[in-house]
């Protein structure tokens, strides 16, 4: 388990502006060290999308008051040398973007094995959130995923947290895809025998290595029910 672990939903607001300082994310983050930062991309081969969404992590946080003495981008251009870029880093971030596409990446790299000496911050953002769990449930995304049965739904992860997160949940709730209700036909069918915990952008997942908690507005779902667990302004211990 690494020293802290931040797992968004989206920590952005709007394009320009600082981070979402809501449930105390700049607070706490704001506490952390944050000298050399690695972002993981989730899109390896893709390097206008990872070089965008990264220097928009980066300018973002730096519009916060987050700056650092080095930030490097892993992907498929430097991936030989994904340890020595790692035990060179103090914060880590997983990049959003496409579930799967991401988990081969990882594992393609070995990260789960290369964190488990890693003692510093590790910001997960969406797709990399959801890929930081022991069991990571990639929820059905694009077209042709809901009804494809080589589509696999449930991937070994970082093992960074027992927790299946589902973000950007005031977005999805009511998705249809494939002809089918994201949540009500796809997503509650898979919750028996399981949990998952849906978040809102500005809710996220934290960890100081010693106990987990939830902060901001959350869901449990569970054995095809959803119930609310948490809201705005309050933690969840789990």
């Amino acid at each position: 388990m690494s020293k802290e672990l931040f797992l968004v939903s989206s920590p952005f607001t709007e394009p320009g502006k600082p981070l979402n300082e809501k449930n105390k994310f700049v607070e706490r983050l704001l506490k952390c060290e944050h000298h050399n930062a690695l972002m993981i991309t989730s899109a390896p081969s893709d390097i206008e999308f990872t070089e965008g969404f990264s220097n928009a992590v980066k300018y973002t946080m730096e519009f916060t008051g987050i700056s650092f003495e080095d930030y490097k981008i892993l992907d498929n251009r430097n991936k030989k040398s994904a340890q020595e870029l790692i035990n060179s880093s103090d914060f880590i971030i997983l990049g959003g973007g496409h579930v799967p596409t991401q988990n081969s990446f990882f594992s393609e790299i070995g990260l789960r094995e290369l964190l488990l000496n890693f003692n510093g911050t590790i910001l997960g953002i969406s797709a990399g959130s959801m890929n930081a769990a022991n069991v990571v449930y990639a929820q059905p995304e694009e077209k042709g995923e809901a009804v494809n049965p080589d589509f696999k739904r449930f991937l070994k992860g970082l093992g960074l947290t027992d927790i299946m997160l589902l973000p950007h949940y005031q977005n999805t709730k009511d998705n249809i895809l494939d002809g089918k209700k994201l949540f009500e036909e796809i997503t509650y069918p898979d919750s028996y025998g399981r949990q998952f915990i849906a978040i809102c952008d500005g809710s996220y997942l934290y960890s100081d290595g010693k106990s987990e908690r939830i902060c901001g507005e959350a869901y449990l779902i569970k054995d095809g029910k959803i119930i609310k667990i948490c809201n705005d302004g309050e933690e969840y211990l789990l």
